[in-house]
């Protein structure tokens, strides 16, 4: 029995969206990877006590509680898994750290710079003591998305000159669907810019091994007003026109070109400026379901993805012949990032896949005592960018340097 991997005892709060896909990831991980950890769902919190019991039996975690504290408190819980909005996550996150728990919290990071900075520092302070914190941006674990890093860092496309990120989405285009969370900047922060938009901002410096160093932005709110009430978890519901209205207090769609440092990990770096960028966030573009693009061009190649079709990128090569346009490169090949651990050739992963990969990097990085990415700080650059689009669309789309470029 010595040979077993220990355990790694996780407590989750929140059991919504986020929460359902990453208690499939910590259910399904060891069933595909052999890990140096075995992970145990011990607990999830929430505040209804009839619907967090629900959910733990659903949702196959061994026990339920209704304050996080207590997950905080209990000695069988090694790793506490952030899933509840934007406003509660620094709390829980240093209260965490500092009482001994490894911390994984869903993007962005925090509602401000200033929360993401304290979360910043307790993470530095609690890795010193081997205890560590990452940042949930899922979608690096897209193994399209990975190999596309791996052509950057080895010199596939050159010195890179642009980079192309949208992230469109529909499922706010009613005007009737009412007033949630993800829609009251106090508790989420901002809207389709920190929501979706915080993704491909994160994509986009981690594929290039770049920062943005400042941007000049719009953001927009379409629909002023909502409906409030009604039951509307997030995602594709629908409300009445009757009854009382609230105010939208976020942006509905941000749009913001970006200068890069110019320090990628690709073949000779890329200058002293960096390449250029152009962003989009949006959940009012209609017929886009979960359009994540990104296209990198550099001076030997480009490569191009969209995450409806998540198993697919596309590689151009200058070297190839001039009419040979881009090729499809069918990312389900065993020496494929992750894909070697799933289904026979040419069978595709979907949506869920990236949590599970997330899970299963977590649980390495954990066990072999190295700060797993993306950290906290990491996080925080991408926090900085955020603030940065926020300022610059306030001020008539004035250039904004991101703080600390």
């Amino acid at each position: 029995m010595s040979g077993l991997p220990r355990p790694l005892r996780v407590g989750m709060v929140g059991y919504a969206f986020m929460g359902a896909a990453h208690s499939q990831a910590w259910r399904t991980a060891p069933r595909f990877f052999d890990l140096p950890m075995a992970p145990a769902m011990a607990a999830v919190a929430g505040r209804d006590p009839a619907r967090v019991a629900e959910a733990a039996e659903k949702l196959g975690w061994q026990s339920a509680e209704t304050d996080w504290r207590r997950l905080i408190e209990r000695d069988d819980i090694d790793l506490v898994d952030i899933c509840s909005p934007g406003d509660t996550h620094e709390e829980i996150a240093i209260a965490a750290l500092e009482a001994g728990k490894h911390v994984l919290c869903e993007k962005p990071l925090a509602n401000s710079v200033a929360e993401a900075e304290r979360m910043t520092a307790a993470a530095d302070a609690a890795a010193s003591r081997g205890v560590f914190a990452m940042c949930g941006f899922s979608y690096r674990r897209t193994p399209a998305l990975s190999l596309a890093k791996r052509l950057v860092d080895e010199g596939a496309l050159g010195p890179l000159r642009h980079v192309r990120a949208q992230y469109l989405q529909d499922w706010l285009t009613d005007e009737n669907a009412p007033l949630t969370w993800r829609l009251d900047k106090s508790k989420s922060g901002s809207g389709s810019l920190g929501d979706i938009g915080a993704h491909v901002i994160d994509a986009a410096q981690w594929i290039s091994g770049q920062n943005i160093t400042g941007v000049s932005a719009l953001l927009e709110t379409f629909v002023k007003e909502r409906p409030v009430g009604g039951d509307f978890v997030g995602l594709g519901g629908h409300g009445g026109a009757e009854g009382p209205k609230g105010a939208v207090t976020v942006d509905d769609a941000a749009v913001f070109s970006a200068r890069f440092d110019g320090g990628a990990r690709s073949a000779g770096g890329a200058g002293p400026s960096g390449p250029i960028g152009v962003f989009e966030a949006t959940r009012f573009a209609l017929g886009r379901k979960n359009a994540m693009r990104l296209e990198l061009n550099g001076s030997k190649a480009s490569l191009a993805f969209d995450f409806e079709d998540m198993n697919s990128l596309w590689f151009y090569d200058a070297a190839d012949e001039p009419n040979a346009g881009f090729r499809k490169i069918q990312v389900t090949e065993p020496e494929h990032p992750y894909t070697g651990h799933w289904w026979p050739v040419g069978h595709g992963l979907g949506y869920e896949h990236a949590f599970t990969h997330q899970a299963v990097d977590l649980i390495e990085a954990i066990a072999a005592g190295k700060q797993p990415a993306p950290s906290f700080a990491d996080a925080l650059q991408v926090q900085r960018v955020l603030e940065a689009v926020e300022a610059s669309a306030a001020d008539e789309s004035r250039w904004t340097k991101v703080e600390g470029a």
